[in-house]
């Protein structure tokens, strides 16, 4: 009788730990984009935070609906990749935390989306430990990761130059897995009601 009653004493506890009105035990969890998208369209208080970089939210796109809550900014400093150069993203957002708090309850579904899931990781991570209890990171992020690099040097650099050739083209088959890739909705329009809250004016914040 005694073993019984441990053994439903442990499932309960793995139940009320995992349970996601009480957060989740081992941090954020992660999710694909054609999920959180079902998520948003079916479940009450769950809402998409997008933490990338106010340029790429502008012309790179976005989700549709999404929020702006940039976790970091750029920095200024050149960095190169695959022959070319590109400004780094990596200046942390001191306000990040705060600012969402001002829109959110602890307890909103928040799904965390960024490039390719390298920075929604770190963003879902930090409002984890700031109380907040059901934290989705979109793994593979709005754009999705590039080719992975290959060990052999003639096959690394023929998918890299077919896909920079198709990109020119029109087709970004540098990434894979993300939100575009999914076909899912997104656009470049910016909506106020959506923005980093620190941008708006006072005239439209009334």
């Amino acid at each position: 009788m005694n073993r019984k009653f441990l053994l439903f004493f442990i499932v309960l506890l793995a139940i009320f730990c995992t349970s996601p009105s009480l957060g989740f035990a081992d941090g954020p969890k992660n999710i694909l984009s054609i999920e959180a998208y079902d998520m948003l369209n079916t479940v009450p208080d769950t809402y998409l935070v997008d933490v990338r970089t106010r340029a790429e939210y502008q012309f790179v796109g976005h989700p549709i609906n999404a929020y702006l809550f940039p976790y970091e900014f750029f920095t200024g400093e050149l960095k190169k990749e695959d022959e070319s150069y590109s400004y780094a993203v990596g200046k942390k957002n001191p306000a990040f935390v705060d600012e969402v708090s001002k829109v959110f309850k602890k307890t909103d579904n928040l799904l965390i989306i960024s490039c390719d899931g390298t920075r929604s990781a770190r963003a879902a991570d930090a409002l984890v430990k700031a109380g907040f209890k059901n934290v989705y990171d979109v793994m593979y992020g709005f754009e999705g990761p590039k080719f992975p690099f290959f060990e052999d040097s003639d096959k690394h650099k023929f998918y890299h130059q077919l896909a920079k050739r198709n990109k020119i083209q029109g087709f970004n088959h540098r990434r894979h897995y993300g939100w575009q890739w999914w076909g899912l909705p997104w656009t470049y329009e910016i909506n106020p009601k959506f923005i980093y809250p620190p941008d708006l004016s006072p005239a439209k914040k009334k």
